[in-house]
This record gives structure tokens, sequence and C-alpha cells, in this order.
């Protein structure tokens, strides 16, 4: 939701420690999905396809933003990538099982 009225709301009054930063770029992220989210839901709930095409453009866009915030995370956060790649290959797992087994 946007913050309207305050130009300044979003200035942080502070150099960010890396700490800060890893946390900042977490919640950059989570904007960028919740942007999807109300894209994609505007798209779905109109009929007329030109507003469609522009507005899944737009999450398109969105997306990659993702991508690239996460790359920096990886960057500055080498364990998140770790994780990250823990959890992928535990899926790609239980997708080779039928997800039949249980996940560790």
């Amino acid at each position: 939701m946007a913050l309207l009225g305050n130009p300044f709301v979003a200035n942080v009054s502070k150099q960010m420690s890396p700490d800060e930063l890893i946390q900042a770029i977490r919640v950059d992220i989570a904007g960028e999905l919740e942007a999807i989210i109300g894209y994609e839901a505007h798209a779905m709930s109109t009929g007329d396809e030109r507003v469609k095409k522009v507005l899944y453009h737009i999450a398109d866009e969105e997306r990659q933003h993702v991508g690239e915030l996460q790359q920096l995370l990886y960057i500055l956060c080498p364990k998140e990538m770790d994780y990250t790649e823990k959890g992928k290959q535990a899926i790609i797992l239980q997708q080779q099982q039928n997800f039949q087994t249980p996940l560790q």
C-alpha cells in the first residue's frame, strides 16, 4: 500500500549495517512479491485485454526485480544461497519420488 503525503517516509536516517541492509533487501523482495500479487489480481479482475496485457507485463518486470534483489542478497549473505539451494534440492528429490517421502 502506498504511503502518500510524506515524501520522506522511506528515507533511512543512518547508514545501515550489513545485517540491516540484508534485512532491508528482504523487505524489498517482499514488496516486489506483493506488487506481483496486486498487478495480477487487478489483471484477473478485468475483461479489458489491453489492461490485462499491461498489468501482466508489469508483474513480469517485478519478477525480474525479485531476481535482481535475490542475487544481491546472495552476494551479501552467501549462506542465504546455500539454504535456498538446499530447499530447491529437497523439492526436486520429493518430485522425483512423486512427493511420497517426508521432507528432511
